[in-house]
This record gives C-alpha cells, structure tokens and sequence, in this order.
C-alpha cells in the first residue's frame, strides 16, 4: 500500500467525486474525504465491495480549519507525503424551485439569468454566494495550502482544481473583475481575494450588482470558480514542481444539476482522473473542458 502514490479527493462521497475515486482506486491509494462522516464512511464500503480496497476515509470540511489540519496531520502521520489533491468539494450558491428549474434552458438561461422564468426558478441571497465562495474557492485553497508541504515531498505532485465552464473569464460580467483575473502576470492571492471580497460588498448592494452587469442568478457560483482557475495559475507558477490545472467535468447529471445534466459521472470524471494520472511531462497552469485543453 504505502508504495502506491497516495491521492486525497475532497467531496468523494457522491457524485463526480465519488466517480474519480472509484477511477483512480485501482492506481493509486485514495483518502476519500466527505464532510459528513456517516455518508464518507457508507462510500468507502460501497467501493471496498466492489473490490476496491485501497480505499481509506477521512473527514473533511474545507470550511473548517481545524479540520484541515486534521487531514494534514493525518496524512503526514500514515503516508509521510503526498502525490494528489483533487479538490472537488463545491457546492452551488442558488435557492432552486424546482418546479420551474425544469421548464429552463440549462445552463444557458441561469447564466445570463434575464428571464423572468430563469429568476424564478433560480435565486441567489448574500449569504448563499459568500457560502459559496467559502467553500468552492477559499475551501479548495485552504486545503491546497495545508497539504503544499506534503506534495512537496512527492517526486511527481499534482494538484487538480475541479472547476466549471461557467467561471471562464467570459462569464465574468464585472469588466473590471474579469480584467483583473485576465492578467496572468499580476495575479497574486491578495489580487484574486480582493476581486473575491469587491464582489461580497456588491452582492450585498443590488445598485452595485446592476452598474457592474451583474445579471446572473449563479454570479456567486462563477466568481467563485472563476477565482478557483486564477489561484490555479498561481500555483503553476509559484511552483512549478507541480503539476497543477484546472478542469470542467462537464454538465453532469447530479444533485448539483437536479440530474438534468447532459454527461454521466463516469463521463464526468474522466478529465479529472486523467490530469491526476499525467505523466510528469504534462500540462500546468491550464484549463480543461473534460479532457480537451480549454481558455481561461
């Protein structure tokens, strides 16, 4: 076991998260991870019966500090390293009626969010965006920082951001957000937090939101992702040890998307698991739509 390169998948216990563990299980070792344990505990047996064993679980909220550390000290205490972070955990910042999120154009109508019908069936508050960025952004990075010492100590880290279409820069519909997080060469943490916290005080401000063109009912889920690519090429660059990119798993059918998705989680998982497993020789610092190299 402890010859195999060890993988840590954050929101493993469902979904696409699920899927890149069950795909990366036969190849590497896999700490599954899942903020509620009972559910992250359930996962790992489903994969141990289906022959899958090395498998293990650990509690995860990227939320929490403290248990990140936990994780840490964990995986620093059974493996003394780390060879792959797939940060998957991410949660959606949207209050969804269902009855009318299926009458919608997905993703197409909740993007541009101008139809009566798409405001309907999706609404942000204040407080589902902030959660949002918590998790999808601050969480990934968060981790990411905890665990940079272990990946250090891997002959071959990789780091695996797992993002979505909706925050490519042209989604961005702030001008000067998707302005500042297009200049490579200044992007820093504080640039991207900044950009991050500019847009907390507008969503607060519906005057704000307007003037800057702010008209979608997921902004917060794209400046969330959006922020999620720019911290990515950071990391390619400050280290660029690491493999680090970020991928789109595509539109895939899960709780996320009400399972009106258009690709299945295998499909789903593919890109992810493929930029886990690449050859040293492989890409940083960039974007995948599944396993085609996309823009930021």
């Amino acid at each position: 076991m402890a010859s195999k390169r060890i993988a840590v998948i954050t929101g493993g216990n469902k979904g696409v998260g699920l899927e890149i563990c069950r795909q990366m299980a036969n190849e590497v070792v896999v700490v599954l991870t899942a903020r509620d344990e009972q559910r992250g505990v359930d996962a790992v047996a489903k994969l141990h019966s289906s022959g899958l064993q090395d498998v293990v679980f650990h509690q995860l909220d990227v939320t929490d500090p403290s248990s990140i550390a936990s994780l840490a000290n964990f995986i620093d205490a059974r493996f003394g390293k780390l060879d792959i972070l797939v940060n998957n955990a991410g949660i959606s910042s949207t209050i969804v009626d269902e009855e009318s999120f299926w009458s919608i154009d997905l993703p197409s109508e909740v993007l541009v969010g101008k139809t009566k019908q798409s405001k309907k069936a999706v609404t942000q508050t204040f407080e589902g965006a902030q959660k949002c960025l918590e998790t999808n952004y601050y969480g990934a990075k968060h981790v990411t920082q905890a665990l940079l010492p272990l990946l250090l100590k891997s002959t071959s880290p990789k780091i695996v951001n797992v993002s979505s279409k909706l925050g490519q820069l042209q989604n961005v519909q702030d001008e000067n957000a998707r302005k500042i997080l297009s200049d490579v060469d200044g992007l820093t943490e504080e640039v991207v937090d900044e950009v991050v916290s500019e847009y907390l005080k507008d969503v607060q401000d519906e005057e704000s939101m307007v003037k800057k063109g702010w008209s979608s009912n997921v902004s917060g889920y794209i400046v969330s992702k959006a922020a999620l690519n720019a911290y990515t090429r950071i990391l390619a660059k400050e280290f660029p040890s690491i493999s680090a990119n970020a991928v789109s798993p595509g539109f895939v059918a899960t709780d996320m998307t009400y399972f009106k998705g258009t690709s299945t989680v295998e499909e789903g998982a593919r890109g992810p698991v493929r930029l886990a497993l690449i050859s040293d020789a492989g890409p940083t610092g960039q974007f995948f739509w599944t396993t085609e190299k996309s823009t930021f």
